[in-house]
């Protein structure tokens, strides 16, 4: 009895601080440290503080097909559906709600001026091609972070154009026939995006002028528009580890915006602009995210505190202790503040 109880006791000890895997020995929990990358930046359940590697893990952890029966039970009562957090009160969350979730309705106007580090881009594609199938960028839209229009024009293609698609687009032949050309789109473009800061001095975390660029699905668009731009300047809702799926898929901007802005898109013709503006309030979001400041954030395993040569020092550490030396193996968007 004493041998069971002592062995219980040692496997509570090796058990992880972040997601709670138990192990047989200590220098295993030292191993999954090394290549889980837990960090301050996962979402975590607000009632028994599990850490999860995407907001998909933590919905299903709550909410999904098989839950956490005593995590489930309290999220009904007290949990916003739409940001996934735990409030103090069934009243309180209704009147969270109405603030969490967004209107489909945005200040659209025919032009502003550029507010904010970010600007959101989206384009809408026609099919070239013999079977239409090719994608051609026919209309391009950019936003700032206040959700106003800062550029929007029909782009000519370079290709004829087999197929508008315009149970999608709505983009009809006329609209193209004297659309902007689309070497000056992309002069345009590169000019919103820059900021009059030189492309070659951009460094992370050290943007100047230029703005980031935020979107869904960034790298079909620029190669659409033939553009480049910088992958630390780049913020992809359809890449963002915290919004993939459990399986590490892309989840598509329609379910993204019912899931985490609380309202549908697509569910017409499809505007560019709406694109931008969903793309944009979940970077907003995701930036708004109360975390603890980790600078270190976001460099992957040279980070991670865990050489060999204090393999010791690390089996003799708590796992509250081991967990504090973890970094993240992404870019937590909170740290754009």
């Amino acid at each position: 009895m004493v041998d069971s109880r002592r062995e219980s006791s040692e496997t509570l000890r090796n058990k992880c601080a972040a997601c709670f895997r138990q192990y047989n020995r200590m220098e295993h929990l030292v191993e999954h440290m090394k290549v889980s990358y837990h960090s301050v930046h996962e979402p975590k359940c607000g009632v028994c503080r599990k850490h999860c590697r995407s907001f998909e893990s933590l919905r299903e952890h709550l909410i999904g097909p098989l839950p956490k029966v005593e995590c489930a039970r309290v999220f009904s009562v007290r949990g916003c559906s739409i940001c996934l957090n735990i409030f103090d009160s069934n009243a309180t969350v209704r009147y969270h709600r109405a603030a969490c979730q967004y209107s489909r309705a945005a200040p659209q106007m025919p032009r502003g001026g550029i507010t904010g580090r970010a600007v959101a881009l989206a384009c809408k594609m026609v099919g070239g091609g013999s079977d239409g199938s090719m994608d051609l960028c026919a209309k391009v839209c950019l936003i700032g972070e206040d959700e106003h229009i800062i550029f929007q024009t029909y782009v000519k293609p370079i290709l004829p154009v087999t197929n508008y698609r315009y149970e999608v687009t709505g983009i009809r032949p006329e609209y193209l026939r004297d659309a902007m050309p689309l070497k000056v789109a992309q002069r345009r473009i590169q000019e919103i995006l820059c900021n009059g800061e030189p492309l070659w001095k951009l460094r992370p975390r050290s943007y100047g002028r230029a703005k980031i660029l935020v979107g869904h699905g960034l790298d079909h668009d620029l190669e659409r528009l033939g553009l480049e731009y910088p992958a630390f300047m780049i913020r992809d809702t359809a890449k963002y580890p915290p919004l993939v799926k459990t399986s590490k898929l892309s989840n598509s901007l329609k379910y993204l915006t019912q899931a985490y802005l609380g309202y549908d898109i697509h569910t017409g013709i499809q505007d560019p602009y709406e694109d931008c503006v969903a793309a944009m309030r979940l970077y907003i979001r995701m930036r708004s995210q109360a975390h603890p400041r980790d600078y270190n954030s976001g460099s992957g395993e040279a980070q991670n505190n865990y050489p060999a040569w204090r393999q010791r020092e690390l089996e003799r550490m708590s796992p509250e202790e081991l967990l504090a030396l973890s970094a993240s193996d992404y870019y937590c968007w909170c740290l754009d503040y």
